[in-house]
């Protein structure tokens, strides 16, 4: 991500000129995605409100504003504890709903 600076304030460029896929996701209250990896694509996570991200072995509370990238092949998961978070996602390289591999899932999906 890049911030530019303008006399009429500033703005954020994500991605410029790439082939990418963009979400925005929303976890309600007490629920989380499931544990999954990509073997063809590397994400983004820019944290619109503040909220939890578990990447690799690694859990972390992200603040509104902050980034996250998530490279090809590492575990990741966002969840939400008693308030909603809301997460723009970036996917850089080929998007295939069936490149989820969840290793673990709360609601029970395969």
């Amino acid at each position: 991500m890049k911030e530019v600076k303008r006399p009429w304030g500033d703005f954020k460029q994500f991605v410029f000129n790439e082939k990418c896929t963009v979400k925005i996701l929303e976890v309600s209250p007490n629920s989380m995605l499931s544990l999954q990896k990509h073997k063809k694509r590397k994400e983004m996570w820019y944290f619109l409100t503040s909220g939890f991200a578990e990447v690799g072995n690694k859990k972390n509370r992200i603040k509104k504003g902050e980034t996250v990238i998530i490279n090809k092949n590492v575990s990741h998961r966002l969840y939400a504890k008693n308030k909603s978070v809301k997460v723009l996602e970036i996917s850089f390289g080929t998007f295939d709903e069936n490149d989820e591999i969840r290793l673990e899932d709360k609601y029970g999906r395969k």
